[in-house]
């Protein structure tokens, strides 16, 4: 799966999760997203499903400030717009808050819920904390990777007493 990123220059170079996964080629810097691409947008109405993988030609992470969010998710994108379901943070800045991803952590729980399990992992594997990221969200995201409706996030989120 192509993975792209749309940069805002908004955070320290140096823990920018983006500006790595480009380094190492993981993911390609764009100016415009395409209409087939999946844009990751915490706003959106719509939880990515694995049965979203058809209508998409990449995943698309937009690097802002999580303090910055609001306004950078204010302005227009071409796109499939979808938010995660919940996944605990595995970064070292977030810990264990619910849904404060990295751009690295969301690209690759999308990889997982589409099944596109050893690129998300090979992605993590970049990161120290990579695997953190992974133990703590594998139930979930396997969950996750099985949804039919989004109605099932609910219970899935009781079941592990994250409601």
């Amino acid at each position: 799966m192509k993975l792209q990123v749309l940069m805002f220059y908004q955070d320290d170079p140096k823990k920018c999760t983006a500006a790595k996964m480009i380094k190492f080629g993981l993911a390609q810097n764009i100016k415009k997203i395409g209409i087939k691409g999946l844009v990751l947008d915490p706003f959106s109405k719509n939880t990515l499903m694995p049965k979203d993988r058809s209508l998409i030609n990449s995943i698309v992470g937009i690097d802002c400030s999580w303090n910055l969010a609001d306004q950078a998710f204010s302005k227009k994108f071409n796109g499939i717009k979808r938010k995660l379901p919940p996944l605990l943070a595995g970064n070292p800045v977030n810990y264990a808050k619910l849904n404060k991803l990295t751009t690295a952590e969301a690209l690759a729980a999308s990889l997982f819920i589409l099944g596109h399990n050893e690129q998300g992992l090979e992605l993590l594997d970049k990161f120290k904390w990579g695997h953190t990221f992974y133990e703590l969200n594998q139930n979930l995201l396997g969950e996750y990777s099985k949804l039919e409706k989004e109605e099932q996030v609910e219970l899935i989120l009781k079941d592990y007493g994250l409601l």
